[in-house]
């Protein structure tokens, strides 16, 4: 076989993610200034949670825990993966048709069932409105995560990685004209949602004719392929968007309290920078990487590549989640704290960020042991794991939320991450050792959370010189990058000194 250069596909993909959240924040940062936490921005934020949150079924969950394998094992093995494409392509697309015509009627029931705490004030109808207009993007995006697969598991990840800062570039050059124009800018946001769906599609459909995977719709037919297929994708559906539905309950608990939904959004986007450049680039690599060496029958090859992925993950990962407990205000504040987004909601958020970063790790190891299972086409055990979470999750959140309030719903989706680690990692037990990390990752794990340690107190140290700067307007931002620049020096210096890493020997590993 022709194995998946790892580190060359998560260079690809996390340097795309990378961008793609850059544009994401000054996108986010665009809402947070124009729209402001309140009536706007929150009614846009459950609005577009609800193709979002189907999008993780249909898309990241479904595809990339059942197609993904699938196909890849059809490459493998010449057993006519276009074929089997061109049935997937065409069921899927039946399936969306039929959700988006329902999700257009009975919109007020998703809202409801979503923000219920909207009902009464003018947040309900605006979100209603809101999401019979943002909720065809799932169509378009699902359907361009199945080309997605297609073009991840031919060992070509760029533009599918690429098509996600299509999105975030449209939507901020869609603001920013409103803005110039000085027309309503939260109808242009939401009009180009669906707009930049089908833009994503074009890109990586294309991409796909370019590269000779030429998937084109057909006369959908159940086969025994297809019947397989949805076998295996209805569990990894949930199992797949469990983060995604701990955020829907947080949503829920926090939408009682005025701009609590808006904090959370703002969290959320922050500590989902390092989880879309770390984990989800090399979730996305790893499991056709895997598919193919356990099609191959190659064990040992699956068990380092594994190990490598996660030792890596963490390694980048563990210090971030550092950063986002030791120095939330600062980031938040010059990330977000300008026009209608004060210094309460700085603060504010910045409390549910440092949770979030808490959960941070768990959040990166759930996409590392997820291909352990989907590789092998298990859904069902991720599918109970993930029943678990979500049950632990919900208790927390509504328990808490009487004592303590919204920020209730950010601690329970942390904890219930760190759950779900733990069962995936003991169940992942009874694949045998290719599904367990070798001797040299458990050595550096000890060592990389000695090296963030130690990056931790040099950044609490930074920040408590450079505090006066953070409120001095355009000086915040370079006292931003002072501090996070002699952060990433500090992490960088103490892992090399006790032994976290080795950049030479872990590009030699990975190119195997």
């Amino acid at each position: 076989m022709r194995p998946v250069r790892l580190l060359s596909g998560i260079l690809t993909v996390g340097g795309w993610t990378l961008l793609s959240r850059i544009l994401g924040f000054v996108r986010d940062v665009l809402i947070a200034a124009f729209l402001g936490p309140g009536l706007l921005m929150d009614a846009f934020v459950a609005a577009f949670r609800l193709p979002n949150m189907f999008r993780r079924f249909f898309a990241e969950g479904a595809f990339n825990a059942a197609f993904v394998p699938m196909f890849s094992k059809r490459l493998e093995a010449g057993d006519d993966p276009i074929g089997f494409a061109r049935l997937a392509l065409s069921g899927l697309a039946l399936v969306l048709l039929a959700l988006t015509g329902l999700a257009m009627v009975f919109m007020p029931a998703l809202v409801w069932a979503t923000a219920e705490g909207f009902v009464g004030d003018a947040r309900f109808d605006l979100a209603v409105d809101f999401g019979r207009i943002v909720f065809p993007y799932i169509l378009f995006i699902s359907l361009a995560a199945l080309f997605s697969g297609v073009l991840n598991s031919a060992g070509r990840f760029a533009a599918a990685a690429a098509a996600p800062v299509v999105l975030n570039i449209l939507l901020v050059a869609a603001m920013s004209l409103a803005w110039w124009l000085g027309t309503d800018i939260a109808t242009a946001l939401v009009w180009t949602i669906p707009v930049a769906g089908a833009a994503q599609l074009a890109l990586v459909w294309i991409a796909a004719d370019r590269a000779g995977l030429r998937i084109r719709p057909t006369r959908p037919r159940w086969t025994p392929a297809m019947a397989r297929l949805v076998r295996v994708a209805v569990p990894a559906a949930l199992a797949g968007g469990v983060v995604q539905v701990n955020l829907l309950v947080g949503q829920l608990v926090a939408s009682n309290t005025q701009g609590a939904v808006s904090w959370l959004y703002a969290a959320d986007r922050l500590y989902q920078l390092p989880l879309g450049v770390v984990g989800i680039a090399v979730g996305i690599v790893l499991l056709p990487d895997l598919s193919r060496r356990l099609k191959a029958s190659d064990d040992s090859g699956a068990r380092e590549a594994l190990s490598r992925a996660g030792e890596m993950s963490l390694a980048l990962t563990v210090p971030c989640a550092v950063a986002l407990v030791v120095i939330p205000l600062p980031l938040i504040s010059v990330l977000f704290e300008r026009g209608a987004f004060g210094a309460d909601d700085a603060a504010a958020t910045a409390m549910a960020v440092a949770i979030y970063g808490l959960g941070l790790p768990a959040f990166v190891l759930q996409k590392i042991l997820q291909p352990v299972f989907f590789a092998r086409e298990d859904t069902r055990r991720p599918f109970h794991y993930a029943l678990v979470a979500m049950v632990i999750n919900a208790a927390i959140a509504v328990g808490l939320a009487v004592a303590i309030g919204w920020i209730a719903a950010a601690i329970a989706t942390s904890v219930a991450a760190w759950i779900m680690v733990w069962q995936l990692a003991y169940g992942a037990r009874g694949f045998g050792d290719t599904a367990r990390f070798d001797s040299r990752f458990r050595r550096r794990i000890w060592r990389i959370l000695l090296a963030s340690a130690m990056m931790g107190a040099a950044l609490w140290g930074g920040s408590v010189l450079l505090a006066p700067f953070f409120g001095m307007g355009g000086i915040r931002w370079l006292a931003l990058l002072v501090l996070l620049v002699a952060g990433t020096l500090a992490y960088g210096i103490a892992g090399q000194l006790v032994g976290a890493f080795r950049l030479r020997e872990l590009k030699r590993s990975f190119k195997r």
